[in-house]
């Protein structure tokens, strides 16, 4: 049997999943939670062979929680995604996960996925990953990265820049650096601009 666990915060779509990949006769769902802080703890308790994320979801998305909990569990990760911005497939390869497919997929592809996934291959949505080599580099430095994610959160600076240890001054720079590079004309537009294009 493979142990699958689910997390989505839509619970409608959860409860669908859970209910049609249970009909699988070697797929168990082991258990199903609604947000990636939940993920990782129930990675940890059940051990599953795939972690089924969903990319958006509160307190921690899926490629957040599949770094995480990857560094506690041997498993491997699924991200399903109705938004599925390119540079969030490349966000996604650099946190090891193993399969990257839209929410639009049918049951039955989906469990073949969970299941070739298990067996140790990797499955990438064919037009993901067309759109992804055609899109243009970031051109954020990591330190922007973690402050514009963290300022799309919508924390002040002083609390970035406390939540990531630096100066309040530095965190200021870093934002002003980040807003020129995206033509944006305050933090909250550079935030979105870059989660648009899945740079964040």
């Amino acid at each position: 049997m493979i142990r699958v666990v689910i997390a989505d915060d839509e619970e409608l779509i959860r409860g669908a999943l859970v209910a049609l990949l249970s009909l699988e006769p070697d797929l168990e769902v082991v258990a199903d939670v609604a947000d990636g802080e939940d993920a990782v703890a129930a990675a940890i308790e059940h051990r599953p062979a795939i972690m089924l994320l969903d990319l958006e979801m509160p307190r921690l998305d899926g490629i957040d929680a599949a770094q995480r909990l990857l560094r506690l569990v041997d498993t491997q990760v699924i991200i399903v995604t109705r938004h599925a911005r390119p540079g969030t497939l490349k966000r996604a390869l650099a946190a090891r996960v193993r399969g990257f497919v839209p929410k639009s997929t049918p049951a039955s592809e989906l469990a073949t996925i969970i299941r070739s996934v298990a067996a140790g291959e990797r499955y990438i949505d064919a037009r993901l990953a067309t759109a992804a080599l055609t899109e243009e580099e970031s051109p954020l430095t990591a330190r922007e990265v973690d402050v514009l994610r963290l300022a799309r959160e919508g924390l002040p600076t002083r609390h970035i820049a406390k939540q990531l240890g630096l100066a309040h001054g530095t965190v200021r720079n870093h934002i002003s650096f980040a807003m020129a590079k995206l033509a944006a004309d305050s933090r909250t537009e550079a935030a979105a601009t870059a989660w648009e294009r899945g740079w964040i």
